[in-house]
């Protein structure tokens, strides 16, 4: 499924997790890296100028869709897709590490939250092995020789599996820097999810993620920050659907 940022395209190209599964078994056994990125609506109004976050998405070998409307639009263009955020692909890819007796590694947040992370995921996928963990000092710049000396530190570590929980555009920044830096590594972009699972901080109920409210929950809970983020993105939102429509009749034509 295509999008499209103003002159740009971005392709979610993973359809659901078996697809995924299989994509990085591949690599994995391969001893490739890769970089998955979840796109949301706030992601496609920052790809719209050129950019430092647009060449990093260009980066990226696997995309999945972060975001109902991503996933609304993916069924009206007739290509659908499965929701796959980042906080929900944590357990199943440290299930995959675990399974294939990859190192992960943690970084973004803070220590004590890197710390509770690690411990909620040890305690739910036996066998899983944290080797590292990293909190940037705030400020941090994902083109900054301090990038080059975590990703050195992971490499150093051994790990195979890196979750980055920068927030965009940080984290699809460095994991773009770390395909070049550390080809063999793999790096995912999840957000607030260690956060998540850390109880650092509270993502909305099941019910409200089944209705396709989880936006207003986090709304609700930092209006400060996300309301013209969040403003900008539903403004763009009835531009996506009609080319998501146009897609589909052209391949109908």
């Amino acid at each position: 499924m295509k999008f499209h940022a103003k002159d740009h395209e971005v392709t979610v190209n993973v359809a659901d997790w078996p697809a995924l599964e299989a994509a990085l078994r591949a690599r994995i056994a391969a001893r490739q890296g890769f970089a998955i990125a979840t796109l949301n609506l706030d992601h496609l109004t920052k790809l719209s100028p050129p950019s430092p976050f647009r060449a990093a998405y260009d980066a990226q070998d696997f995309v999945t869709a972060d975001g109902r409307p991503v996933v609304w639009c993916a069924r009206l263009a007739g290509q659908p897709v499965d929701l796959l955020p980042g906080s929900d692909l944590i357990q199943p890819l440290c299930r995959l590490a675990a399974d294939q007796d990859l190192a992960i590694g943690l970084v973004g947040s803070t220590q004590d939250s890197l710390a509770g992370a690690a411990d909620a995921l040890r305690a739910r996928i036996p066998g899983l092995r944290v080797a590292a963990r990293i909190a940037p000092d705030m400020g941090f710049d994902p083109h900054s020789p301090e990038a080059d000396a975590i990703l050195r530190r992971l490499d150093a570590a051994g790990v195979r599996l890196c979750f980055l929980a920068l927030g965009a555009p940080k984290q699809e920044m460095l994991a773009a820097r770390g395909r070049r830096v550390t080809p063999g590594m793999g790096f995912a972009s999840i957000g607030a999810g260690l956060d998540f699972l850390s109880g650092h901080q509270r993502r909305a109920p099941l019910w409200i993620r089944r209705l396709a409210l989880e936006w207003l929950w986090r709304l609700l809970s930092s209006p400060g920050r996300l309301a013209r983020r969040y403003a900008r993105a539903f403004r763009d939102l009835p531009g996506h659907l009609w080319r998501a429509w146009r897609q589909r009749g052209s391949r109908r034509a």
